[in-house]
C-alpha cells in the first residue's frame, strides 16, 4: 500500500493512494492507520484536488544515522565509524512535499542528503536482528538537510540538523517494501546529482533498528534515517529538490531564503 495523508482545506485524513499517474485517488482512511489500523470510509478524492502532506508526524523523534555509505563517508573526509554514528531531529523540523526548505540567513553551507526513511509502527525495545521487520510500519523518502558551518562550529548537530524544515519526508508510506536493494536518486534542478542503493548501505535497516533499540524506546510513527549516497552538495534559494526511491516516489522541495 501507499499511505498518504492529505488536506483538500481542512483538517488532514490519511488515505490510501491508488491508481496510476495522472489518474490517482486518495481511498480515505478512518483516524491514523499507525493506531487504528486501516479502515476505510468510502470517501474517494481525487490525488488532484488535495495537497499531500509529510505522511507521518513523528510525536516522538526522528533518529538519523550517519555515515553510513562508504563513499559518502570518504568525500566528507570522514572515516566509517566503529558503530552507527546517531544523531537526533526534532519533529518541528518534518515538512512534507511541496513545502519550501527554508535557508537560515547565517546558515552559511546548506546540502541536501536524500535517504530512506524507516516509518516505526509499535512500541518497542532492545529489537533482535531478527524481529526487526515485526516493528516496521512502512518506509518513505527524506531529505537530511545539513548546515555543514554550524554541524563543523557547534560539535552538537542540534541547529545544523534540526532547523525548522531541516526533515522532508514524503510523498507517501509504502507498506510491504523490501528495504535491502532499492535505487535512491536526487536530483537538484532536474540535475542527478546522488545515484545510490540501499544495497550500499554499511548497515542495514534491521542492524539499525536493533542498535537504536538498544538505547531508546521506539514509539509508533517515530522515524528512522538511515544514511546518505555519495554526491551531497550545496542548494540555495531558488533550487529545487527531488529525492526518488524505488517503489516508494519522489520527494520535491522547492528551497526558499528563511
Amino acid at each position: 500500500m501507499r499511505i498518504a495523508r492529505f488536506t483538500t482545506g481542512s483538517d488532514p485524513k490519511f488515505a490510501v493512494l491508488e491508481g496510476e499517474p495522472g489518474d490517482e485517488m486518495l481511498s480515505v482512511m478512518a483516524g491514523d492507520p499507525l493506531y487504528v489500523g486501516v479502515q476505510f470510509t468510502g470517501e474517494r478524492v481525487p490525488l488532484a484536488e488535495a495537497r499531500l502532506l509529510a505522511p507521518v508526524i513523528p510525536r516522538s523523534k526522528v533518529l538519523c544515522i550517519g555515515r553510513n555509505y562508504a563513499e559518502h563517508a570518504a568525500e566528507m573526509g570522514n572515516d566509517v565509524p566503529v558503530e552507527p554514528l546517531v544523531f537526533l531531529k526534532p519533529n518541528t523540523s518534518v515538512i512534507g512535499p511541496g513545502d519550501p526548505i527554508r535557508i537560515p540567513l547565517d546558515a552559511g553551507t546548506v546540502h541536501y542528503e536524500g535517504e530512506l526513511a524507516v516509518v516505526i509502527g509499535r512500541i518497542c525495545r532492545d529489537v533482535p536482528v531478527a524481529k526487526a521487520a515485526d516493528v516496521i510500519f512502512g518506509y518513505t523518502c527524506a531529505n537530511d538537510i545539513s548546515a555543514r558551518d554550524w554541524q563543523k562550529a557547534d560539535g552538537q548537530w542540534w541547529r545544523a540538523k534540526g532547523s525548522d524544515t531541516f526533515c522532508p519526508l514524503g510523498p507517501v508510506i509504502a507498506t510491504g517494501l523490501d528495504p535491502a536493494d532499492l535505487a535512491l536518486r536526487t536530483r537538484r534542478d532536474g540535475e542527478l546529482v546522488q545515484d545510490g542503493r540501499t544495497s550500499q548501505m554499511i548497515r542495514s535497516v534491521p542492524e539499525l533498528i536493533a542498535f537504536v533499540s538498544s538505547a531508546m524506546t521506539l514509539l509508533p510513527g517515530d522515524i528512522l534515517l538511515t544514511g546518505t549516497p555519495a554526491g551531497v552538495g550545496p542548494i540555495a534559494p531558488g533550487q529545487s529538490i527531488a529525492v526518488e526511491i524505488e517503489g516508494i516516489g519522489t520527494l520535491t522541495n522547492p528551497v526558499r531564503a528563511s
